[in-house]
């Protein structure tokens, strides 16, 4: 799986890489996704920017490396305690930890 990280302040276009990571297991409340779209957005530049600093973003690099929090696509997975997801089902939403 392919994912957007930021793991140091700076330009976005010079500190943002995509990268290869593992597949996420979903929790036994959380559903995995099959992104067909998502979104960088002004949060985004805020994070990787250091202005989330000022926030609780953290102070010598990011808490939280992952990008986007906009995303579009279907279910592929779904945890123990989900009852209204179903996999194949199209979603859109806003999601925590990177899109």
């Amino acid at each position: 799986m392919k994912a957007v990280i930021g793991e140091t302040y700076g330009p976005p276009e010079k500190v943002l890489q995509l990268r290869d990571v593992g597949m996420p297991v979903p929790k036994e409340d959380e559903v995995l996704l099959k992104v067909h779209a998502a979104e960088v957005d002004i949060a985004d530049f805020f994070g990787t920017s250091g202005v989330a600093r000022l926030l609780g973003g953290g102070m010598r690099r990011p808490k939280d490396p992952w990008c986007g929090s906009d995303v579009a696509g279907e279910v592929e997975e779904v945890g123990a305690k989900v009852t209204c997801f179903h996999p194949g089902d199209g979603v859109f939403g806003t999601v925590n930890h990177g899109a």
